[in-house]
Formats: C-alpha cells, sequence, structure tokens
C-alpha cells in the first residue's frame, strides 16, 4: 500500500503494533498483510502520539530532535510561546509540543511564591486565565490586609494586586479608611421627667488603626453603635423635657466628647456627634403647640398695644404743635386741601356754590 506524508506531516511506523521508525515526507509503501502500519500525524502544536508511549518516541533520534518535551512540578505552571509570542497555560504534568515549523518556547513558573509580580512579568499578568490567580482591587481612600492561610502578611495600599492562586490561601480584609457616618435613629429615652422622647443621633467616624481592630473587635460599626447609644441614654436621662430642648446643641457636644474618650477602644477616630431630632409624644406635642400659639397671641398682642401707645403719642404731639403754632396749623389745612383737590374735581351741592369754594372759605383762603 503506497502512503504519502506531506511536508508538515510525520509517520510513525509500526510492525505488529510495535513502534518500528520515525518517517519524514514522501512516499512509501508497506504491506498490511506483512504487519505494517503508518499512523501519519500533523507536525505543528501537541504532538499526537497515536497512542505510542512517549518514552519510546523520545529514543528514536529523527523524532527527539523535532520535539520539545517539558516536565511540569506541581509547584509550576507552564506558559508556552509560540514565535516569541504568549500563546497558553499549561497545567498537566508534561508538556510535549513539534518545534519544527513553529519557534516553541516553554517557560517554568514557580507558584509557590504568592507573589506573582515576584514571578511573572506583569505584561504577561492580565494574559493568563483568571482561575489561576487572585486579583485583589485596593480603591482610594481603602487599605487591604493580606494574609496567607489565615496568617496576617501585611498591608495594601491603593492598587491593583495579583496573587497565585496556588498552595497558599490569599485573602484580604478590606478597610474603608474615609470618614463614614454612623445613623443612630428610633431612640426612645425617658427625660427626668419622665416623658419620654424619641432621638436620631448622627455620629461620624474614621477608622484608625485596620491592624488592632481585626484583632480586638468583632464588628466596629456595631460596637461603636451600643457604645453611642448607652452614652447618650446615660448624658440624656438627667435633663427635664425642657432643658433637653434648650440644651440640644450642648448635650450633642457633651456626648462626643464622651465617645471621643472611648475611640481608641474601638480603632477609630471620632469626628463629630450630635443630636438630629428630637420627637415628642402626640399628646406633649399638641400641649406645646398649645403653649407656643398662647406665647405668638401674647407677643403680638404686645406689639398692638404698644404700636397704639406710639400712634397715640405721636398724635397728641402733633396737636400740641398745631394748637402753639397758627402759621403750622394752615399749613396743614393746605395741605390736607391740596389732597383733596388732587382727587375730587367739582362737585356742587345746595348753595349753589362748588364744595371747593366752601372748603376755601371753611380754611379762610
Amino acid at each position: 500500500m503506497k502512503y504519502i506524508i506531506k511536508e508538515q506531516e510525520c509517520g510513525y511506523l509500526l510492525k505488529n503494533g510495535r513502534f518500528q521508525s520515525f518517517l519524514a515526507a514522501g512516499s512509501c509503501h508497506y504491506i498490511k498483510a506483512m504487519g505494517y502500519e503508518l499512523k501519519i500525524v500533523p507536525m505543528t502544536g501537541a504532538v499526537n502520539t497515536c497512542g505510542i508511549p512517549v518514552e519510546v518516541l523520545m529514543k528514536n533520534k529523527e523524532f527527539s530532535e523535532r520535539v520539545i518535551r517539558v516536565n511540569i512540578p506541581d509547584e509550576c505552571l507552564a506558559i508556552r510561546f509560540v514565535n516569541k509570542a504568549f500563546k497558553e497555560v499549561l497545567t498537566g504534568p508534561e508538556a510535549l509540543y513539534w518545534n519544527v515549523f513553529e519557534d516553541v518556547e516553554i517557560r517554568l513558573v514557580d507558584i509557590t511564591n504568592p507573589y506573582m509580580d515576584q514571578t511573572l512579568p506583569r505584561y504577561y499578568i492580565d494574559l493568563i486565565p483568571v482561575k489561576f490567580y487572585k486579583k485583589i482591587t485596593i480603591k482610594d481612600g481603602e487599605i487591604g490586609l493580606l494574609y496567607f492561610d489565615g496568617k496576617f502578611e501585611k498591608r495594601l495600599e491603593q492598587g491593583n494586586w495579583y496573587f497565585w492562586n496556588y498552595g497558599k490561601e490569599v485573602t484580604c480584609k478590606i478597610f474603608n479608611m474615609k470618614a463614614q457616618q454612623l445613623d443612630i435613629s428610633g431612640q426612645d429615652i425617658l427625660t427626668a421627667d419622665k416623658v419620654s422622647v424619641r432621638l436620631n443621633v448622627v455620629c461620624s467616624f474614621r477608622i484608625t488603626d485596620p491592624e488592632k481592630l481585626v484583632r480586638t473587635i468583632e464588628g466596629a460599626s456595631a460596637q461603636l453603635y451600643t457604645a453611642a447609644q448607652l452614652c447618650i441614654r446615660k448624658y440624656v436621662g438627667r435633663f427635664r423635657l425642657d432643658e433637653l430642648l434648650v440644651q440640644k446643641d450642648e448635650i450633642g457636644r457633651s456626648v462626643c466628647e464622651q465617645l471621643k474618650a472611648e475611640q481608641d477602644d474601638y480603632c477609630v477616630e471620632i469626628l463629630n456627634a450630635g443630636i438630629k431630632d428630637i420627637i415628642l409624644p402626640g399628646e406633649i406635642r399638641d400641649i406645646m403647640n398649645t403653649v407656643l400659639v398662647a406665647e405668638k397671641k401674647a407677643q403680638a398682642n404686645v406689639i398692638m398695644r404698644r404700636e397704639e401707645v406710639a400712634s397715640t403719642r405721636s398724635l397728641l404731639n402733633t396737636a400740641k404743635l398745631m394748637d402753639e403754632n397758627k402759621t403750622l396749623l394752615k399749613l396743614k389745612e393746605m395741605e390736607y386741601l391740596e389732597k383733596i383737590c388732587d382727587k375730587v374735581g367739582n362737585i356742587s351741592v345746595s348753595g349753589g356754590k362748588g364744595i371747593l369754594e366752601q372748603l376755601s372759605e371753611l380754611t379762610g383762603l
């Protein structure tokens, strides 16, 4: 039987199932009846051994000179480059590729060191499938605490960090180092005069020591919430309702100072704290609204009486001046006459004279 092996192909000659020789491009004749069999495979990419053991093929010089073989230990990954360009990541125990029509290079990368940037150039990292590594992104204003197998390694600053996802379990706890707001809402507190009020309190804080925080505190926000809640109840309960309403800002400053005295225990810095809202019971609110309306009415009455007194006093002073000065009286009369004339044209009354003439006679003009 005639076989034709193309330029980019090769052949494995077997007799009675045993490998005999490696054949390059060309034509050849073999008789199947005598137990010969020729298997033709392409000489590009991964080597197809057609079920023949690799160790048997590697003993053939013509075969071994045309392939590149690399054993990949468990602690390594292999990266295959074809014609100096990244091709793929290899994870099997062995890599066997043709090195005839392509310039093949296989590089071993140690992945026992979790830091990828120490074992692989940065420009190759994004080419590797994400299942082989872990990417940690620390945003602006954040801090990351890096752990290998649950053991603290170091603090991570802002940026992208890459770690091999092999050998060691890589975890990271990310903390927001910016100012944060804690709302403490719906706090029902009994004042000193036994009035139940509801307070909404706001507190601003910033994490200062994340390393200590993870060692000593479970849930910093929840712990700080409870501390602020107890502080508010302890302090506000000493005031009567009227005092609470009048000194709301002062009470907020005092609460803030008490929280600052305990801030190191919670690994935070208290920026400010204060009472946002005071919500009164319905009955108390109605009573206070009634008192407020009464106060405003009383203030309005006082102002009206004051204005009436001032107006009467002004009229009295004007009358005294006119009584003492006849010329001033005449000027005032002429002023009023001028105002009347501006508004009225010509009106006739019984007597045959116009009203303007009669007004002039009344004023003596």
